[in-house]
């Protein structure tokens, strides 16, 4: 076995008490045509309990589709649960406009620590001219902006990433995916710009990716998630603490690089 407090508590319990974990990548609610049993936030926060994760940030999927109601909801169960549940506000730039108010009407909410972009799902690309506002309001208050990337995409490519991460060096980028499909591309990104990060959603699965990750650009350059409630975070923790990385890495990656990011913005702790 692994010479690791944190795998021999995990494999005995479950979960680890000296090393919980922080998601910063979570969503909430139903999404079309899947099956998503584990959806509501009672159940998400059974989930976090059983798994050892000890707060989240996440992103409504009804944002994705309509940002008004959505981030309505997702600012009123992040308020119920202060110090455990934080939230992005979700920014369509097809609604530049409501996109806008949006912003203005969360700016200073104690459970917001950041912005979600998906530009392959709003067919919009990361460079393109409406998300200037809402860059420039994440730039100004040091906010953090939860990106979708995926190799190959014309909207969210980590050189695309590259580019509105070294016009906005105030803001630190969170690569989600990892650039899935361009991992490659995609560390070097994070290599490039200090303000750019590894994301793991769906990438922790891919063999031996986190190790080369931790190799190439540091393990104090990625971030845990998992998607939650698409996906079980015991396996995605399972994948970073079995993974040939030490103990300090595994912690690195599992809680400490989000609580240093989350610390200056988050305002409402336990």
């Amino acid at each position: 076995m692994i010479d690791s407090a944190i795998v021999r508590e995990f494999l005995e319990a479950g979960r680890s008490a000296s090393c919980p974990v922080v998601d910063l990548h979570a969503h909430y609610g139903h999404f079309g045509g899947i099956y998503m049993p584990n959806h509501t936030p009672e159940q998400m926060l059974a989930t976090m309990e059983r798994c050892g994760v000890e707060r989240i940030v996440s992103a409504g999927h009804t944002a994705l589709v309509d940002m008004v109601r959505g981030n309505a909801e997702i600012a009123e169960i992040a308020a119920r649960h202060p110090g455990r549940w934080y939230a992005y506000l979700t920014y369509n730039p097809n609604y530049s406009d409501e996109g806008r108010q949006e912003l203005e009407r969360y700016e200073g909410r104690a459970a917001f620590v950041g912005l979600k972009f998906h530009p392959s799902h709003h067919t919009y690309p990361l460079t393109g001219e409406a998300y200037r506002p809402a860059l420039e309001f994440a730039a100004a208050r040091r906010l953090l902006v939860l990106t979708h990337t995926w190799g190959g995409s014309a909207y969210d490519r980590p050189e695309l990433l590259e580019q509105v991460a070294q016009r906005y060096p105030e803001v630190d980028f969170l690569a989600g995916h990892s650039g899935h499909g361009q991992f490659e591309e995609c560390m070097a990104v994070a290599r490039r710009c200090a303000n750019v990060y590894l994301e793991l959603t769906a990438a922790y699965a891919v063999g031996g990716l986190i190790e080369e990750m931790v190799r190439q650009v540091g393990a104090h350059k990625i971030i845990f998630g998992c998607d939650l409630p698409w996906f079980d975070p015991h396996y995605a923790i399972g994948c970073v603490i079995m993974a040939d990385i030490s103990d300090e890495a595994r912690r690195a990656i599992l809680r400490d690089n989000a609580l240093r990011l989350l610390m200056p913005r988050s305002r409402h702790e336990p």
